[in-house]
């Protein structure tokens, strides 16, 4: 109801906003750099953050840049399964039959990403998305995915994005020799306090607004209530904003901050 009060053409906090549109916070823009740069080392990286802290956006920003003549970007979202249950997702983003032998799927995966090397001269990418959730198992074959040629060439760039949990589950004595392979670790952070004001602004501008709807007062009121979590700053931005149009109000204050917040509980 509030695009209509003030005169939005769009949701400002879709979930379907173009990569190109991000807004570019510091925390954002360091996680791309590391990830370009993991790109080059072919290696194993570990991205992880708080939920809502735009892992997975950031990394469908830069999967998104990719030029696909010179990468092939493969994404595995959540899988709680076995081995046989991932390697079935990735035979499946790669275009390959679904073997029924998990030895059978691991040489097929294997030889596709060496011929997207060799032959198509294309370095592929498999992320791996809410890797907190896989068995133990599976983030050891996962390992053993990206062994080639007795371990002198990476081939295969495996990108495991998860929650905090997971950089705890990698220190573990059980997975020494995946958390060994690991050339990338990174932790994101929510947005910093002064790029509120710029982040809201950003998103009411790409919904067709140019003049400031939060108060300064009610930007430091969302920032304390969400930690700065992208996710839950635009969950709470929302309905503040339905407060206010609800009270007839041009802009949003702390109270409609507050009046908002168990609505996101």
């Amino acid at each position: 109801m509030y695009r209509k009060h003030f005169a939005l053409t769009r949701h400002p906090f879709a979930k379907d906003i173009d990569p190109a549109d991000f807004f570019p916070s510091d925390a954002a823009r360091e996680l791309e750099v590391r990830l370009r740069y993991l790109l080059e080392l072919r290696g194993i990286g570990l991205i992880t953050g708080e939920v809502g802290s735009g892992k997975t956006s950031i990394c469908r920003k830069v999967a998104s840049s990719l030029h696909s003549g010179l990468y092939r970007v493969f994404y595995v979202p959540l899988s709680t399964g076995n081995v046989l249950d991932m390697y079935k997702s990735i035979a499946w983003e790669l275009g390959l039959p679904v073997e029924r032998s998990r030895a059978a799927l691991f040489r097929s995966i294997r030889t596709e990403v060496s011929r997207l090397c060799t032959e198509a001269k294309t370095k592929p990418v498999l992320i791996v998305d809410e890797a907190q959730h896989l068995r133990s198992e599976v983030l050891e074959d996962l390992r053993l995915l990206t062994n080639y040629d007795m371990d002198s060439q990476n081939r295969l760039t495996l990108v495991l994005v998860g929650q905090a949990e997971l950089r705890r589950r990698l220190s573990m004595a059980v997975h020494e020799a995946l958390s060994q392979r690991i050339v990338l670790r990174h932790h994101l952070a929510g947005l910093a306090r002064d790029e509120m004001p710029a982040y809201l602004a950003h998103l009411l501008r790409l919904a067709g607004c140019e003049t400031p709807l939060f108060e300064p007062a009610a930007l430091e009121a969302i920032f304390q209530a969400t930690n700065g979590l992208p996710r839950r700053v635009n969950l709470l931005a929302h309905y503040a904003l339905s407060a206010a149009a609800l009270a007839g109000a041009r802009v949003v204050s702390p109270e409609h901050v507050h009046a908002a917040v168990p609505e996101t509980a």
